[in-house]
């Protein structure tokens, strides 16, 4: 498929993270965008004023005109949309070229040269830092991210067509359409298992990809694949050591295979972010860099949002908002939380994410919330799942070992933090407690 010849790109599900970036990218390319979507968003609205055109009702006829030429039309659509969606399947059964998300990002990037990040954690932020590194160094790199950017606000770093960035999702085999020249791989947990049934067959999926790097594959110390490591606070071919916490920040020493350098910096809380930024920092070398730009960039990496996102810092209270949806992940915030707060009392609010996934990690959900002095338990977020018998929020709450927990609704949430003493509260979650969140703070900064 030349790219080139295509004039008009719609977009079934078009304000989903992943899709929304491409969906800029087109528009942005001058191509003619529109799309369906399930509710208005700030992302949608961003992509209206690029001139997509977006509706919010699966309805053939309100798909403009000018789309249903389908000589002269991209369909992409992403897993997600249900398959008894109308415009889906008028689409594919009037023989419109349709393809995945991934396979379209597989096609902007195939002659590009191409930097991946793959891993069941971390990617969102990885990539994140690397296509920040990778602009403020002066690459003209294009950059497709999982999560909107502090730096940019946005989802896609625009540069030029030969250099990418892109994140690797392993949610249904997507990074099998990628031809990544470098990559890294930041973790292999056990997730998606709705999709991949066990987790050995997950990890080869992980292998596959990795067979597919041509230059040089980058992978965290101790997964079992070959390519040179990366760790914090013990040897590997990249190496943080020396971490301390001065006004806020890492301050560390960083060892790779062709330098060193001491005293660097970076400002997001948590050791799992410190990972993020090395696997990052072992990408931008491999591509070529100088160590000391790399470090340079690295000082002004300002986050992605609902990843540690602070949305209230006051003496009295501090607000943060996380994307955090797996028991790897909690654990990860609620550690960087403790060692930013140590002596304070944390409140979580937990929204669940899946049917299949909290049926799947039942055990390590309850041991990973477990770790909050408080915790608040939402309903199970579905996505694209219809309920499973007995897989409740009740059934969730009844395993973890904490005194001070309850299921509460939405509505309640913001009057339970009133009623704590804790100062520390952590919302987290996939589905739609990043909206929550939002409303929570506008509530407590009126009262």
């Amino acid at each position: 498929m030349n790219l080139n010849e295509i004039h008009k790109v719609y977009f079934l599900g078009i304000g989903g993270i992943g899709m929304s970036a491409i969906a800029r990218y087109f528009c942005e390319n001058g191509k003619q965008v529109a799309g369906y979507d399930k509710v208005p968003s700030e992302i949608t609205q961003v992509l209206r004023d690029l001139g997509a055109q977006i509706h919010f009702e699966d309805a053939v006829d309100l798909i403009p005109r000018v789309f249903l030429d389908k000589e002269d039309t991209l369909v992409v659509y992403t897993p997600a949309v249900p398959k008894d969606h109308k415009e889906l399947n008028y689409f594919m059964d009037n023989d419109f070229n349709t393809l995945k998300r991934a396979q379209v990002l597989g096609e902007i990037t195939r002659n590009t040269y191409c930097l991946g990040v793959a891993g069941t954690h971390g990617k969102t932020t990885t990539s994140a830092i690397l296509g920040h590194i990778m602009h403020e160094c002066g690459t003209k790199a294009t950059s497709f991210l999982g999560g909107i950017t502090e730096n940019y606000n946005s989802n896609l770093i625009l540069g030029e067509d030969k250099i990418s960035v892109v994140e690797a999702d392993e949610f249904d085999r997507s990074f099998l359409q990628l031809s990544p020249n470098v990559a890294c791989v930041t973790s292999m947990d056990a997730d998606h298992l709705d999709i991949y049934g066990e987790k050995e067959v997950l990890e080869a999926s992980f292998r596959e990809f990795s067979d597919r790097v041509s230059d040089q594959l980058i992978v965290a110390k101790g997964l079992p694949l070959e390519g040179l490591t990366y760790a914090v606070g013990e040897a590997a071919d990249y190496e943080i050591s020396n971490v301390r916490i001065e006004s806020g920040k890492y301050i560390f020493d960083l060892k790779t295979p062709n330098s060193n350098y001491e005293s660097a910096e970076f400002s997001l809380p948590g050791k799992h972010n410190l990972s993020n930024a090395l696997a990052a920092i072992a990408l931008s070398e491999q591509y070529g860099l100088e160590l000391s730009s790399i470090v340079g960039a690295l000082k002004s990496f300002k986050g992605v949002k609902r990843r540690f996102s602070y949305k209230i810092q006051s003496d009295g209270l501090v607000l943060i908002d996380d994307y955090a949806h797996h028991p790897t992940e909690i654990n990860a915030v609620v550690a960087a939380v403790k060692e930013m707060y140590p002596n304070e009392k944390v409140m979580g609010v937990f929204q669940p994410h899946l049917f299949s996934r909290t049926q799947d990690f039942v055990e390590e959900f309850a041991a990973s919330l477990a770790n909050f002095d408080e915790l608040l338990l939402l309903d199970i977020y579905p996505a694209r799942e219809l309920p499973i018998e007995g897989v409740t929020s009740d059934w969730l709450l009844d395993k973890i070992n904490l005194k001070d927990k309850k299921i509460v609704p939405k509505s309640a949430v913001f009057s339970e933090i009133k009623k704590s003493n804790a100062k520390i509260v952590v919302m987290i979650g996939a589905g739609d407690i990043g909206v929550l969140i939002e409303e929570v703070k506008t509530e407590l900064l009126a009262n």
